[in-house]
């Protein structure tokens, strides 16, 4: 299992297999999240908007306009109030 060691200023190194399995270049942002059991997790933040392109389309679902989108989040909004 990799290793490193806190500095003094509180830095890490993170080892080489750790940014080979995470993909992670030069200038990459990662987060730290603690889960419910208390574990902290290390998440990459290097996914390119290219990559998200897509994911949510659906067959047969009408693409909607920023007009639309905008109509929709303003009643969501005044449903709430």
């Amino acid at each position: 299992m990799p290793s490193t060691t806190v500095t003094d200023t509180g830095q890490i190194a993170i080892p080489q297999e750790i940014q080979e399995y995470l993909k992670l270049r030069v200038g990459d942002k990662i987060d730290f999240v603690i889960d419910e059991e208390g574990q902290v997790k290390i998440i990459a933040l290097n996914v390119s908007v290219d990559d998200l392109s897509g994911i949510l389309h659906r067959p047969g679902i009408k693409k909607a306009t920023v007009e639309e989108m905008e109509l929709a989040i303003l009643e969501g909004a005044s449903d709430r109030s």
